[in-house]
């Protein structure tokens, strides 16, 4: 008989064995840093001690509300601390988190708020009439607001519902925690805009935001005392799972509510922030900044960077500021990023253009990942020579657990064993991806996903329009933006400003064309319309 054969005894203990979560990681930090400072957003500087009670109360007070483990509680507000708190406080009572992006328009938002059930949403005062116009537009009552007013950020609460501060107070800051039984448990649901008009609900487990936060201090070469600017949203992938994060390094996040050049500079050098992740439309902020804005500092600031790739030049420009961007990829079904440029250091000796060109690759896989890779129709492993070209896939725990409500979108996503991102790409010999295409023609503006069918939809409703197709238009603002190539109906003669006018009453502002191109559309012997064609097109206009 072998020596394991036999386990009599070896079972599973709360001595032995305790269910994943980022839930662990504030419990810990509360101990372990109770003075460090762990929220910081302008003068407000609280202290893990205090960021633990208040979390408590949170929890507490939902739960006084009735919120049962299991429900969904939602929020529609920027990078302010108390989207930071939800993030514990709302699967601290054992609910399940939703977090909205607060640019969507109201239809979706309203769709959302009935697709998730969630029975309350946490609402910043400058979003109040949209939470309010989506809620009207619930086929039931839709969830109970809660204003976040911010007087800080210049907006103040308006009275007419439970205010967070007060409802936050009538909670206790030593509540029992509701942690999870099993580390499968739905932590956190996010709506991705994907390729159709209605988003889909990727659903997180507490294992996999655990995961992500471990794999990412290794990726990122994090130490003890980290500050963290949060410019990416947190109703992105949950920002990354980087508010989870912060605690296992008794760092501090500092809150961002309206990304500028001058408020990431001010942050950088009066507040010695180390780390932030954007998209390149911020690095552009940072490198075409005036001398008045800019502000000298002395450390070394890592930045993850991800969305289209930022051009060689931002990139070179970014490290003569004293930034060292790495590239990141993944998608809100991944929980963030999963794959860096992992910088190699026999590329040191390379020319700045080359090395900046290598800092575009979307790389290899985080820690935390089982594989990454670029595989062919069949689902085979392509040939890695930087030219053949296939669809990235992954398999690790940070991968969701499927589509809320959409099992057979949940199937095919996973069809051989992989989640398909359904991003084409080639990989060079080294194993590093680089993108080339985006098979289900997402546009990535200003780090927002805009789906060209869903603009298109809107455009083809224009009782002048008889045909349209939506592409990427590269923008040094915004790394890319809408444009939309249209075919007119025989005798109409609407102007390109009328389109966008037409639009813009029905998506939100960034999935709007910021370009109409009237002509016949190039199209197959069978009707498909050529899209690559207008590509080229819109890239030279």
């Amino acid at each position: 008989m072998g020596w394991m054969e036999d386990e009599t005894g070896l079972d599973r203990t709360n001595a032995n064995y305790v269910p994943l979560t980022p839930l662990s990681h504030l419990r810990r930090a509360a101990k372990v840093f109770p003075a460090r400072e762990a929220v910081v957003y302008g003068p407000i500087r609280r202290t893990y001690d205090a960021y633990h009670k208040r979390v408590s109360q949170l929890a507490s007070a939902l739960h006084q509300r009735g919120i049962q483990p299991g429900d969904v509680v939602a929020t529609l507000l920027p990078n302010i601390p108390a989207q930071v708190e939800a993030h514990f406080g709302v699967p601290a009572c054992g609910a399940v988190l939703n977090t909205i992006n607060t640019r969507l328009d109201v239809g979706t938002v309203a769709y959302i708020f009935e697709h998730g059930a969630a029975k309350i949403v946490l609402v910043d005062s400058q979003f109040l009439k949209l939470a309010q116009d989506a809620k009207a537009e619930c086929e039931g009552e839709g969830p109970v607001i809660i204003e976040v007013g911010d007087k800080y950020g210049g907006h103040p609460a308006s009275g007419h519902y439970p205010e967070y501060e007060d409802v936050l107070n009538g909670g206790d800051p030593n509540f029992n925690w509701i942690m999870p039984e099993d580390e499968w448990e739905s932590l956190a649901l996010n709506y991705t805009s994907g390729t159709t008009g209605r988003p889909k609900g990727v659903v997180y487990h507490h294992r996999g935001a655990y995961l992500m936060t471990m794999g990412t201090v290794i990726s990122w070469q994090m130490t003890l005392y980290p500050r963290f600017l949060a410019i990416v949203p947190l109703f992105h992938c949950n920002g990354w799972n980087h508010s989870w994060m912060m605690p296992v390094l008794g760092g501090a996040v500092h809150c961002c509510r309206d990304i500028s050049a001058e408020a990431i500079y001010d942050a950088v050098a009066d507040d010695s922030v180390t780390h932030f992740g954007g998209a390149p439309i911020v690095l552009n902020l940072l490198v075409n900044a005036s001398d008045d804005t800019r502000k000298s500092f002395s450390h070394r600031v890592e930045v993850f960077t991800a969305g289209a790739p930022p051009a060689p030049a931002t990139l070179a420009a970014m490290e003569g500021l004293g930034f060292n961007v790495t590239q990141v990829y993944g998608l809100t079904e991944t929980y963030g990023h999963v794959t860096e440029c992992l910088w190699n250091p026999d590329w040191d000796g390379y020319t700045d253009d080359k090395k900046s060109a290598l800092k575009a690759r979307q790389g290899v896989a985080f820690p935390m990942m089982e594989d990454v890779t670029v595989v062919d129709d069949e689902n085979a492993q392509i040939d890695m020579d930087g030219i053949t070209q296939g669809e990235i896939v992954m398999r690790g725990n940070a991968v969701m657990k499927g589509y809320y409500k959409n099992p057979e979108a949940t199937k095919e996503a996973f069809d051989g064993g992989h989640f398909h991102s359904g991003d084409i790409a080639v990989q060079h010999p080294d194993g590093h991806i680089q993108i080339a295409d985006r098979a289900k023609d997402i546009i990535i503006s200003g780090g927002e996903n805009v789906s060209s069918v869903e603009v298109e939809g809107v455009l083809m409703a224009h009782p002048d329009v008889l045909l349209c197709a939506v592409v990427a238009k590269p923008d040094d603002k915004w790394g890319e933006v809408p444009c939309a190539f249209v075919e007119l109906k025989p005798g109409r003669t609407p102007d390109a400003d009328d389109l966008i006018r037409f639009a813009r009453d029905r998506l939100a502002g960034f999935k709007t064309p910021k370009q109409v191109v009237f002509q016949d559309l190039p199209k197959t012997s069978t009707g498909k319309i050529q899209k690559f064609e207008l590509r080229e097109t819109a890239k030279a206009l």
